[in-house]
């Protein structure tokens, strides 16, 4: 029989069988920013602008990664003149953002990959806090790391959240999780104020910094996720994988939410929908995505359309129904996406035993 190790010894040996040395403990913590772009107007500026003032002490930031996904808002102008070692990808297409990631983080080269949204900017300690955590022995089985996040009141945002569960989504389609919030009725953990350190199963997109042999071990993101939930599924892999996820209350970055997609409601709601179909079908049991193709198709869009005219908000209702009708659409596409897939991925690792 095998000896048990624990999660820091295979930390250890996945670092090592990659290849890619993490240097634990000594020497500076090399990191390249990933950023995907999408018609953001002037917030990818705003962005790169506020790297010039983070604190780098200890760290290196090897090369910021712009992959720009055909936008068509002159959001890239005047993005060179910025002072950092700044690559510039344009694509001729809307790849997705998962796969965009994917490419921008293949032509990095620094030990660690944060994962940036283009509506963030970071302060003095958003980098350097975050990669002295990582970069500590102790923290060896810790794979991925996010930051306290401000809105524009200069609150903390509660983005931290749990792996998503049928319950998460029968208890929002009536209501409970505003009534009744907690783990079994909420995938939000907006009951707790994000003002510590916290193990999670996962952070936000929008800041994610995660180890580059981690990354590349995993396959980088599941492309499948045109947009959102690439994070989630990322997550619960690296977790099933015997890594850990860890929130950091000591370090802050600005998050305005929804920078690209505001413009676009209605296919924001099918691009979220459908991206929860696919998370299911990859990662539940059969019954259990019954369960949620019957809540997302029978429920859900009821008790949203009664809420919008509850509230008078006649363009909300036609947002929710275009949003449902491309749904409807896709759902042979959805299906055969995710069989075709499935079919062609090896068996799903499993969680390894504590030490």
């Amino acid at each position: 029989m095998q000896p048990k190790t624990t999660p820091i010894e295979r930390a250890e040996k996945n670092r090592h069988s990659t290849g890619i040395e993490s240097k634990l403990g000594s020497g500076i913590a090399t990191v390249s920013v990933v950023i995907v772009n999408w018609n953001t107007g002037n917030l990818l500026g705003d962005c790169l602008q506020s790297m010039s003032r983070v604190d780098l002490t200890g760290t290196e930031l090897r090369e910021v990664v712009v992959v720009d996904n055909a936008s068509s808002d002159g959001s890239l102008a005047g993005v060179d003149g910025q002072r950092l070692p700044l690559i510039v990808v344009k694509n001729h297409a809307n790849l997705g953002f998962a796969a965009a990631c994917n490419q921008g983080a293949r032509l990095g080269s620094g030990q660690y990959l944060l994962f940036l949204n283009p509506d963030t900017r970071l302060f003095v300690n958003s980098l350097r806090v975050p990669l002295e955590f990582l970069s500590r022995t102790e923290n060896a089985a810790v794979g991925i790391c996010g930051i306290r996040l401000l809105d524009d009141s200069g609150h903390t945002t509660r983005h931290c959240a749990r792996f998503p569960r049928l319950s998460h989504y029968v208890s929002k389609a009536f209501g409970l999780d505003r009534l009744l919030p907690g783990p079994v009725t909420c995938q939000s953990m907006k009951e707790w104020d994000h003002e510590s350190e916290r193990e999670v199963d996962q952070v936000i997109g929008a800041f994610f910094l995660v180890r580059r042999n981690l990354f590349e071990a995993l396959g980088g993101f599941d492309e499948r996720f045109f947009v959102y939930f690439e994070e989630v599924d990322f997550s619960l892999r690296a977790h099933r994988a015997g890594w850990k996820t860890v929130y950091l209350a000591g370090a802050t970055a600005y998050h305005k939410g929804h920078g690209s997609s505001e413009k676009v409601a209605a296919r924001r709601l099918f691009y979220s929908l459908r991206s929860r179909l696919l998370y299911s079908l990859k990662n539940w049991p059969v019954i259990k995505v019954i369960g949620l193709f019957a809540v997302t198709l029978l429920v859900e869009p009821l008790t949203r359309l009664c809420l919008s005219m509850a509230k008078g908000a006649v363009g909300d209702a036609r947002g929710t129904l275009a949003g449902y009708g491309m749904l409807v659409r896709d759902l042979s596409s959805i299906m055969f996406r995710s069989h075709r897939a499935l079919a062609s991925e090896a068996p799903r690792p499993r969680k390894p035993n504590a030490g």
